[in-house]
């Protein structure tokens, strides 16, 4: 399977959208309820909310395209957030977090998300990030191995809202 990955467009927006809207709650562990997924994507994977990361400084949202069609994508991040827990956990800086990244299921396998992955650590160390970071749900398992064979290790937890409710992810850092 042919990939190419490049940053997304406006006109990529409704695509984006939908794909974010198909894949997120596939992450989401059995205890999360539909409702705190609904609002979730309601209020983050938005055309609007995917309109306002483009036009962002200090993200990049790339996208990952077979035969023109996207099948995932990933959005990075450049800094740490005033959270006590990443901060902790984070040490190397600067540092770019890997906030998401989606592949739609028909084309999981297929070497995507390694894409998508080669393609995110080239972006921060081209942002001269001295680590990549990310959180992920402590229940992920099926994650935390794709991240783990990417070089990331768990160096400590946060939490993680979810509509009303709290998540636990693992922070796991990649130093570059």
């Amino acid at each position: 399977m042919a990939i190419d990955v490049a940053a997304a467009v406006d006109t990529d927006l409704p695509e984006l959208a939908d794909v974010a809207a198909r894949t997120f709650p596939l992450a989401c562990p059995p205890s999360v309820t539909p409702e705190n997924i609904v609002a979730f994507i309601d209020e983050n994977l938005s055309q609007a909310r995917f309109r306002a990361y483009l036009s962002d400084p200090d993200r990049a949202v790339l996208a990952a395209r077979h035969d023109g069609r996207i099948v995932g994508y990933i959005m990075l991040i450049r800094g740490i957030p005033d959270d006590e827990d990443v901060r902790t956990a984070v040490t190397l800086r600067p540092a770019v977090e890997l906030s998401k990244i989606y592949v739609l299921p028909d084309s999981h396998g297929a070497g995507v998300s390694s894409a998508l992955m080669r393609a995110a650590l080239q972006y921060a160390t081209e942002a001269a990030a001295k680590c990549v970071w990310l959180g992920v749900n402590q229940q992920n398992q099926r994650a935390q191995r794709f991240y783990a064979k990417h070089g990331f290790n768990i160096n400590g937890n946060k939490r993680f809202r979810l509509g009303t409710g709290i998540e636990n992810d693992y922070v796991m850092v990649r130093p570059l």
